[in-house]
């Protein structure tokens, strides 16, 4: 018997929390175990952009930690998963993550990952971009990481914003092995 995929979901205070929404509802509806950990800064972005309230959100995923818990499993190189996803990934966090500046529990989890050689997909939303960005985009590749800015596919002709957040979301999932079954694909069947 196999225990289902283990993701750490990571949520910072950028715009787009829809990102994080998504990533979350989609784990689940692929049977993946999530992790969540939410910085104070998202939860002020979830009011502005959300109608979810605090407990809403941590009820989207299996597990979830306070940002300064320090201690939680997801701090650990022996808690086993798939990888992490930050999404969205503000700047403040990009560059936290790019210098090893462990300062809260989602900084630290992104360490762990990429520390133990596990996928790290950043979110990043911010523009335009200066040259510090780019260099802490850079240091974060060189590191493992993976620099997924939420571009969205237009010719996949999307309808609504929802159509946009859920391809990014899945292809974000689809970084982790996460199998998303509706993700649409170059080449495979898709609207014309």
């Amino acid at each position: 018997m196999t225990s289902p995929q283990r993701l750490v979901v990571g949520i910072s205070g950028a715009t787009g929390i829809a990102y994080g929404v998504r990533v979350l509802e989609l784990a689940r509806k692929a049977g993946a175990e999530t992790h969540l950990v939410v910085t104070p800064a998202a939860q002020q972005t979830r009011a502005y952009e959300t109608d979810l309230d605090a407990r809403d959100l941590t009820a989207l995923a299996d597990v979830s930690y306070r940002p300064g818990d320090i201690g939680a499993a997801i701090a650990s190189g022996s808690f086993r998963t798939a990888g992490m996803i930050v999404a969205p990934c503000s700047i403040r966090t990009l560059a936290a993550v790019a210098y090893s500046n462990n300062d809260n529990l989602l900084t630290r989890a992104a360490d762990v990952t990429l520390k133990e050689r596990r996928r790290l997909v950043l979110m990043v939303r911010e523009t335009p971009l200066t040259l510090a960005h780019l260099r802490a985009m850079t240091t974060v590749t060189e590191m493992g990481g993976i620099v997924m800015p939420p571009v969205p596919a237009f010719y996949l002709r999307p309808d609504t914003v929802d159509d946009i957040v859920d391809h990014t979301a899945s292809r974000a999932l689809d970084l982790l092995g996460v199998d998303v079954p509706d993700l649409p694909r170059w080449g495979e069947s898709h609207r014309n």
